[in-house]
């Protein structure tokens, strides 16, 4: 079952159901010329109460089969809404550009900014294309590459992660994929820039990590960000992919979780329903909060970012005995 807003998950077909009821009302009335006014009005308002009960209650494996819909913005889908100006610069200069990984210069409101990026495609074309997302090493390399020069010249960074991981092939190991997530681990640490990171979708592993060392880490309302896939976790414990949603509850990944640990600093509304039913609403949520949290942090030094990443880093794990 599908709509002009991609596929429909098993959770909302109840609401689909009563939508089409009531259209199947309005037709009758409109074709037999009866007022049929006030019984529409009744089940509008039922459908109203049963969507925000249903989206206001999702589980952790909802909100991933929500973040994972074909029609949720992607990374240049956000630049274009977001962001002015924006020219995308490429290659590591080193071996090749990633098209998995995007990223260049723009403004936010009048801020020059280095805004980088993992791109997902639309169709299968375009899902080979960007490598369903997954940057090789020289992705990584060039999202390094743009943060030194974003450094250089003073301008924040903003990275919007959306990965299920860095990309497993043999290649990529070939050219150093371990060390090139590392490196940018290690070197995204040191920036003396502002850098605020936010989890738009998916957050998976080293592969978000390596973009995600931020002086503030945001994520989006059905976003999650986890060392492990829910269907990776699923198949080690269990031997059996199929226990995902189990392993999506155990794993504590989604944003509620993330924020009560600590690991989030804030979480970005998005439309009732997940952000592909009204792109526009979630980018405007996705920008206020860029704004919000990028202004305080332009007035600090360098050395004071570089001490308050470290603190908020060091924090991660800690323990009571």
């Amino acid at each position: 079952m599908g709509s002009n807003l991609g596929p429909i998950f098993e959770f909302e077909k109840p609401i689909i159901e009563l939508e089409k009821q009531i259209e199947e009302i309005r037709h009758f009335s409109q074709e037999k010329k009866i007022d049929l006014t006030e019984q529409i009005t009744t089940m509008e308002r039922k459908a109203a109460e049963l969507r925000a009960e249903i989206y206001n209650n999702l589980t952790s494996w909802q909100r991933i089969q929500i973040v994972r819909h074909p029609k949720r913005p992607t990374f240049l889908d956000y630049v274009g809404m977001i962001f002015t100006d924006f020219i995308e610069l490429h290659g590591d200069r080193l071996y090749r550009d990633d098209p998995a990984m995007v990223g260049g210069i723009a403004y936010l409101e009048n801020i020059p900014v280095t805004v980088i990026g993992q791109q997902k495609g639309r169709d299968t074309k375009e899902n080979i294309y960007r490598n369903f997302g997954m940057p090789h090493p020289e992705g990584y390399r060039k999202a390094l590459r743009l943060m030194k020069q974003a450094e250089k010249f003073n301008r924040p960074v903003i990275c919007l992660v959306d990965v299920v991981g860095a990309y497993p092939g043999i290649e990529a190991e070939e050219r150093g994929q371990g060390e090139a997530v590392a490196r940018s681990i290690r070197d995204m640490a040191n920036l003396t820039v502002p850098v605020i990171a936010v989890i738009t979708g998916e957050g998976g592993s080293g592969g978000a990590l390596a973009v995600g060392v931020g002086n503030r880490v945001l994520i989006m309302e059905n976003a999650y960000y986890s060392v492990i896939s829910p269907e990776g976790c699923a198949s080690i414990l269990w031997k059996d992919a199929s226990k995902a949603a189990e392993a999506a509850e155990a794993l504590q990944i989604t944003a509620d979780h993330l924020l009560k640990m600590g690991v989030v600093d804030e979480i970005i509304p998005e439309p009732l329903g997940g952000a592909h039913k009204n792109p526009q609403a979630a980018a405007e949520n996705l920008k206020n909060a860029l704004i919000n949290n990028l202004q305080p942090l332009l007035k600090l030094s360098g050395e004071a970012l570089l001490e308050e990443r470290y603190r908020r880093f060091r924090g991660y794990g800690y323990y009571l005995e």
